[in-house]
C-alpha cells in the first residue's frame, strides 16, 4: 500500500504543469492616483514585515510578506526622495527630503528620518540631520550596519548638497555628504564631505550625484556615486568617522541623465552593495547602474565588482539578457546576505518595437557573483508611461533570507499605482556541514515539522552532481526551486523561509543524477 501511495504522489509531482505568471500586488490604495518614487524594505527579524514608501508623504506596511498592504500619510510630511529601511534589531527608518518654510527655513534646506518601532505602522518624530541653510540636499540614501564588528547597528546617509540649485555660476556646486546615526544615540552626527572633486549645480551629467552607501563585512562603508568623469568611489575603515580619496570605477559613455521617450525624467545613478554573507562572494562589493553606450535607442544596465575592498574593478557586465535594441532603466539592485544571490529589477521594452514605449517590469538574477544573469518578466501587464507625468527616479528591492521584493510604479491612463511582485523561486541559503563525504545519497525529513514560517531540509551527495530541489503543492504545481546547480560531494542543509506561502501540505523532491526522492512537510499558520 505505501509503495502504491508513493507512486501516485511522484505521479501527482511529475505531472505537466503549466508556467504561472508572478502574482502582482497592488501597494498603494486603489483611490490613490499620485504616488511614485518607491523604496521597500524586508524586517531582518521578521520577513513576514515589510515597510515601503513613495512621493510624497506615502508609507505602507505589510504584516503578511507584502500579499496585502494598508498605506498611510506620514506625520510632518514629505518633499521627496523616500528611502526606508530596517536595522539590526527590527526598527524601522524612513529618509525624505524636507522643507521648513514654517520655522523660517528654505526649500529642500534639510534631510528628515522618521523612526518606527512597530513594523511602519506608526512613526516617532523626526530626527533631522544639522543644515546649512540655504543650500540644498537631493537624492539621500540609508544603510545599515548588519555586521558583528563594532560598528554594528549604526546608520549610515549619503546624498548631494547643492550650493544653489540650477546656478550657473563657476562658484557653486555639488558634494558628496556623508552622515552617520551611531548606535544608542539619537542624532545624526555633523555631515561631512567625502567628494574630493565636485560637480556643477545644474542637476545633470556633470554634478555629482547617486551616493548610496554600503557596508563591507568588517563594517567597512563603501559609496560610489556619477559625475562628470564617471563612477567614483570611496571608502572607511572607522565606521564613517573619516574616507579616503576618491578612486575612479568605470565611465558612464553617454552619461547618467538621458531621455527615454515617455519618461518625464530618466537617469542612471549607480547603487552601490556589498556581499557580507558567507557565500563565497562575501566581501564583494558591486556597483549597479544604467546608461546609454550603446546608443540612445539602447539603454542598458550593467554592474562591476570589486573583490578586494574597492582597490580594483572587473569590466562592465550587462544584467539585461536581449538581443537587438531596447530600453532598459531605472535598475535597482539587492543582495540576499543569507546567500550573496542579486537581485535587480528594471524597467523593459525589448517585447515591444523600438518606436513602442509599451513596459514591463523585469527581474534578473545571479547566484555566481554577477557573472552570468537570469531575466523574468514579472509584471502581470505592460502600462505606458507619458513624458508629461513625472515618474519619479528609481524603482527599488529587498531581498532576505529566500525572499525577494521588488517595488515599482505603473501608469494606467492618467493613475499612478504602486506595485510588488510574489518572487517564489529564489534560492536559499544553503551551508556545507563539516567535511565527511557521504557514502549514499539521502535526503532527510525536514525540521521542524510542522513549521512556521522556516524549515531546514538536510540532503546528502556521494559525488559531484547537478542538484535540483524543489517544492510542490498537493496539486503537484511546483511553488519554488532552493537548489538547481552542480554541488560538489557533501552534506547540505537548505533553510525554506515559506512567508509567502498558505498553511497546508507541501512536497519536496531531491533530485541528484539519477538518485529522486520526495518527502511531505506542512506549514501551519
Amino acid at each position: 500500500m505505501r509503495k502504491i501511495v508513493r507512486e501516485s504522489i511522484a505521479l501527482l509531482l511529475f505531472a505537466a504543469v503549466s508556467s504561472a505568471q508572478y502574482t502582482n500586488v497592488q501597494i498603494s490604495d486603489p483611490s490613490s492616483t499620485t504616488p511614485e518614487e518607491v523604496t521597500i524594505a524586508i524586517n531582518p527579524n521578521d520577513s513576514t514585515k515589510l515597510v515601503a514608501g513613495a512621493n510624497l508623504q506615502y508609507y505602507f506596511f505589510s504584516t503578511n510578506a507584502g500579499l496585502s498592504w494598508e498605506q498611510r500619510l506620514l506625520p510632518n510630511g514629505d518633499a521627496g526622495d523616500p528611502c526606508v529601511i530596517f536595522d539590526a534589531n527590527g526598527r524601522a527608518y524612513y529618509a525624505h527630503l524636507s522643507n521648513n518654510f514654517g520655522s523660517g527655513g528654505y526649500w529642500l534646506d534639510r534631510l528628515t528620518v522618521h523612526r518606527s518601532d512597530d513594523g511602519g505602522a506608526t512613526w516617532f518624530d523626526s530626527l533631522t540631520t544639522p543644515i546649512d541653510s540655504p543650500k540644498q540636499q537631493d537624492k539621500e540614501w540609508l544603510s545599515c550596519d548588519y555586521t558583528n564588528s563594532s560598528f554594528r547597528n549604526n546608520l549610515y546617509m549619503a546624498w548631494t548638497e547643492f550650493d544653489l540649485y540650477g546656478s550657473t555660476s563657476p562658484t557653486d556646486s555639488t558634494q558628496i555628504l556623508f552622515s552617520r546615526l551611531i548606535n544608542g544615540t539619537n542624532q545624526w552626527t555633523t555631515p561631512i564631505r567625502i567628494s574630493d572633486k565636485g560637480g556643477n549645480c545644474l542637476d545633470g551629467d556633470s554634478t555629482v550625484e547617486g551616493a548610496v552607501p554600503a557596508v563591507g563585512p568588517n563594517g567597512e562603508v563603501y559609496v560610489a556615486w556619477a559625475g562628470p568623469k564617471g563612477i567614483l568611489f570611496d571608502r572607511s575603515f572607522d565606521g564613517g568617522a573619516t574616507f579616503g580619496t576618491d578612486t575612479f570605477v568605470t565611465s558612464m559613455p553617454g552619461g547618467w541623465d538621458y531621455g527615454v521617450p515617455g519618461i518625464y525624467r530618466c537617469n542612471g545613478l549607480p547603487m552601490t552593495v556589498c556581499d557580507i554573507s558567507s557565500s563565497p562572494h562575501r566581501g564583494t562589493i558591486y556597483i549597479l547602474w544604467a546608461d546609454q553606450r550603446n546608443g540612445e535607442n539602447n539603454t542598458d544596465i550593467f554592474i562591476v565588482k570589486s573583490t578586494d575592498r574597492g582597490d580594483s574593478w572587473s569590466s562592465p557586465k550587462r544584467v539585461n539578457t536581449d538581443t537587438g535594441s531596447a530600453q532598459q532603466f531605472f535598475p535597482s539592485i539587492a543582495i540576499d546576505q543569507s546567500n550573496g544571490n542579486l537581485s535587480v529589477v528594471f524597467y523593459d521594452r525589448r517585447n515591444y518595437a523600438p518606436t513602442d514605449s509599451l513596459t514591463d517590469v523585469f527581474l534578473a538574477t545571479s547566484t555566481d557573483g554577477g557573472e552570468t544573469w537570469n531575466n523574468a518578466k514579472i509584471s502581470q501587464s505592460p502600462f505606458l508611461p507619458k513624458s508629461n507625468i513625472f515618474f519619479g527616479d528609481y524603482t527599488h528591492i529587498a531581498a532576505h533570507n529566500g525572499m525577494v521584493r521588488p517595488i515599482w510604479m505603473r501608469l494606467d491612463t492618467t493613475k499612478l499605482s504602486v506595485w510588488t511582485a510574489i518572487i517564489p523561486n529564489i534560492p536559499v541559503q544553503v551551508n556545507t556541514k563539516g567535511v565527511a563525504v557521504p557514502t549514499i545519497f539521502s535526503l532527510s525529513q525536514n525540521y521542524p515539522n510542522p513549521f512556521n514560517p522556516s524549515t531546514n531540509i538536510e540532503y546528502r551527495i556521494p559525488n559531484a552532481e547537478f542538484v535540483t530541489l524543489k517544492v510542490y503543492d498537493v496539486l503537484g504545481r511546483e511553488v519554488t526551486t532552493l537548489i538547481n546547480e552542480k554541488k560538489s560531494p557533501g552534506t547540505y542543509d537548505v533553510e525554506w523561509n515559506a512567508s509567502a506561502f498558505p498553511s497546508g501540505v507541501y512536497f519536496y523532491r531531491l533530485k541528484a543524477g539519477s538518485y529522486i526522492e520526495t518527502k511531505k512537510l506542512l506549514l501551519l499558520r
